[in-house]
């Protein structure tokens, strides 16, 4: 990895750097995808069974399209009876995080008999897109139907590409029956994003589309967004480790390299007060990755993405952490904890040396899903709150308006809105 001294001007150039990954940047793919959607809008199971056709190189016909109880019983069958027993206990903490995360309606009336307050309401129907393909993620299966299933959505209907022998991943399907999905759909990529978005002949419309998926997927996610709601546009995976001279140089290049192992457009940044550290974690890097099987992707990762930076002060450190605003933030210092204040912008935040992010994507409990592309600036990880609306409660008395309607119609007319002073006029017009 490069071991760079952070100056304004790298800091700069590293953020530029990280940008080019997002979605944003692909724009040359919109015309593809929005063909895709418009296709499946109007041509529904036809066009979808199409595209799974020439896509995932599978053969199958609208009545394959659910996953069957069969093939949910023959997937619990495959599965390794100690992973089975491991996604539940990651499941168990995963629902019990979120349970704290519960909102409730609330109701309050003053003396003089109006009631304002707040309903919330679970949303009705939810897809959840699953990735397949080369690789299964039973994790991003718990992290996005348990908050689901805790809001208390009605309905959670999964999407997910089939192999080319029309079945799909055990470990996913597995999962998805733990986490309480209610119907699984053999359907992937942008395509299978507009059927849930616009319905089809089997599949339902939904209210809200959540999970991660290829850049496709993330396209056709932001190219539906309004006609239903969705989480977020994911980019690649990111780490960022604020580390000090305290720091054990052999976990800092481990939990670097785990990040990396995701793609070629990961991201992993050592940000650290020490340059002594900065040599001894990229020696641990390259004698790592040499013995790791996913090696060419880690290399050409950190070739791209990967920097480590020296800052002259933990001051400066942290102002480069918030500039980044990483998707995963590790913070192994002498006073970690006295830090982690002073961090306005990351998606999670991991504390102490025995704080591994790879705890935070299977079985500590929060959520995984979190803001990548420095957009931790002003979004959120997945969590009950994305399943679920709110809408406000007014009820006045009459005597609670007379006190107050001519302030409402004074408001009207400033604006030039007489139809609206009108409407609270009408009701005391005997008055005047």
């Amino acid at each position: 990895m490069r071991i760079l001294t952070l100056t304004p001007e790298n800091q700069k150039n590293i953020l530029n750097d990280l940008l080019k990954r997002s979605p944003n940047h692909y724009a040359s793919y919109m015309d593809s995808v929005n063909e895709i959607i418009q296709r499946v809008r109007t041509e529904g199971d036809t066009a979808l069974l199409d595209y799974t056709r020439q896509f995932d190189h599978c053969e199958i016909s609208p009545e394959d399209l659910p996953v069957t109880q069969e093939e949910i019983r023959d997937a619990y069958q495959e599965t390794d009876p100690e992973f089975l027993a491991t996604l539940r206990r990651a499941a168990e903490n995963i629902r019990c995080y979120h349970e704290k995360q519960r909102r409730y309606s609330w109701f309050d009336p003053t003396p003089g008999g109006s009631i304002l307050g707040q309903k919330v309401t679970p949303l009705k129907r939810v897809g959840v897109y699953v990735p397949g393909g080369k690789a299964a993620y039973p994790s991003s299966v718990l992290m996005n139907v348990i908050p689901a299933r805790v809001a208390g959505v009605e309905e959670i209907v999964m999407v997910t590409p089939p192999g080319r022998d029309g079945r799909v991943n055990s470990g996913t399907l597995v999962a998805a029956r733990e986490a309480g999905v209610d119907h699984i759909y053999k359907a992937g990529g942008a395509q299978a994003v507009a059927a849930l978005a616009f319905g089809t002949g089997t599949i339902p419309r939904v209210d809200k589309i959540v999970g991660p998926g290829n850049i496709f997927v993330a396209l056709a996610k932001k190219a539906v967004f309004g006609y239903v709601g969705i989480d977020s546009i994911a980019g690649p995976s990111e780490i960022l480790v604020l580390a000090d001279e305290t720091a054990n140089p052999r976990f800092v290049a481990a939990d670097l390299l785990s990040q990396a192992e995701h793609d070629e457009l990961a991201s992993a940044i050592l940000v650290t007060t020490s340059r002594d550290l900065a040599g001894q974690v990229s020696a641990q890097i390259h004698d790592m990755a040499s013995r790791l099987p996913r090696r060419d992707i880690m290399e050409k990762s950190l070739e791209n993405y990967g920097y480590i930076l020296v800052a002259s002060s933990m001051e400066e450190a942290v102002e480069a952490v918030d500039a980044i605003a990483p998707e995963h933030l590790e913070i192994m210092t002498k006073n970690a904890f006295s830090l982690m204040p002073q961090i306005h912008n990351a998606g999670a935040i991991f504390i102490g040396e025995y704080s591994s992010e790879p705890l935070g994507d299977y079985f500590a409990g929060p959520n995984h899903i979190l803001p990548t592309n420095g957009t931790a600036r002003f979004f959120s990880p997945l969590s009950v709150d994305d399943f679920v609306k709110k809408s406000s409660i007014i009820a006045y008395t009459r005597q609670e308006l007379e006190s107050v309607w001519r302030d409402v119609e004074r408001f009207a007319q400033n604006e030039g809105l007489t139809a609206h002073a009108n409407s609270v006029r009408v009701r005391f017009e005997e008055e005047d």
